[in-house]
């Protein structure tokens, strides 16, 4: 008995080291519930990561931000986000790596009926929600959308919240109009009386959404890495090649109820909602040269803006982050 007391600690300790090599093991992948991340969601709920021999934990995330946050801090192993956290964290000192494209950036302007908003440069002195400043959104939005129409940040008042919250305050009548990401367009104009003025995706396209892991992840666990980016490519042919297979996998991830109520059509099968929006969305993932000079362009307006800025005030390199040996491996 007096043995078997001394060995109890020895057995804890090694179910305690087994748990925790069990815990390592995991394959953590960061998104944010929106249609750019459709990816990430499909490869999950289509069992892609497992047909890779992965055990991925697919965690959610409220901004880039707070994602970016997590890979630096080596609590996830990748993530889908805005490439501008990443160029912003590189800044800083962060070793981080864009690994692959995911999605190209459609974000629409969606006003008010009784705005009177019928073109970008009538937003002046109106409210409008977009998302947190120096995110994606927040990036393009004042450099490009709001500058290709003779307008700054200061002839309107802008909200930055999350795409959900900006669609509830169409609804509430809190703002005059937001710019929005999919589905959350789509859902918008179906449960509130608005309208879509803009895409910018229609007139300047950039890659929006991109794998981003860490340096030392990417030294690491490259294998594993490179799997789940196998799995997320399967995930997107998927969905650019059979959208309303790739719905009834991430529906629920958007609207909770079966059925969504709308104003003009009644009540629209959820499944029927997503697929829509997804044939809405390009889906990619590969990076083109001409897609990374998009990005170094976005750069560059990120340090005219001063959300990014250079340890040295030189121009920010982005080739310096950008890791495409999975891409020339798989030949895309």
């Amino acid at each position: 008995m007096k043995f078997a007391r001394l060995l109890i600690p020895f057995v804890v300790a090694a179910f305690a080291m087994a748990g925790q090599a069990a815990a390592a093991d995991k394959f953590k992948v960061g998104y944010l519930r929106v249609m750019d991340d459709a990816q990430a969601i499909a490869a999950y709920e289509g069992g892609f990561y497992k047909k890779q021999g992965l055990d991925v934990e697919l965690v959610e995330f409220k901004s880039g931000t707070d994602l970016i946050k997590a890979i630096v801090g080596g609590q996830l192993d990748t993530g889908v986000l805005g490439f501008t956290n990443a160029a912003s964290w590189s800044s800083k000192g962060a070793d981080l790596k864009v690994v692959s494209g995911a999605q190209q950036g459609f974000h629409a302007l969606v006003v008010r009926d009784d705005s009177g908003i019928n073109k970008v440069a009538d937003l002046k002195g109106h409210t409008l929600a977009s998302q947190k400043e120096g995110s994606t959104a927040d990036t393009v939005l004042k450099g490009v959308v709001l500058k290709n129409a003779g307008l700054t940040a200061d002839d309107l008042t802008i909200m930055g919240v999350s795409p959900q919250v900006a669609v509830q305050s169409l609804v509430g009548k809190r703002v005059d109009a937001a710019f929005l990401f999919e589905p959350q367009a789509s859902i918008a104009q179906l449960i509130a009386p608005v309208k879509q003025i803009y895409e910018i995706g229609e007139v300047w396209p950039f890659p929006c959404m991109v794998v981003i892991t860490s340096g030392k992840t990417l030294q690491n666990r490259k294998d594993d890495v490179w799997k789940s980016l196998d799995a997320q490519r399967e995930a997107i042919d998927l969905l650019q090649k059979k959208p309303d297979e790739a719905a009834k996998l991430i529906a629920p991830y958007f609207i909770a109820e079966p059925k969504l109520k709308t104003l003009k059509h009644g009540e629209m099968p959820r499944e029927q909602v997503i697929a829509e929006a997804i044939k809405s969305q390009t889906f990619n993932a590969a990076l083109t040269s001409k897609e990374v000079a998009r990005m170094q362009e976005i750069a560059d307006i990120m340090q005219a803006q001063g959300s990014l800025k250079t340890r040295d005030g030189k121009p920010f390199d982005v080739k310096k982050i950008i890791d495409l040996d999975w891409q020339k491996a798989r030949k895309l």
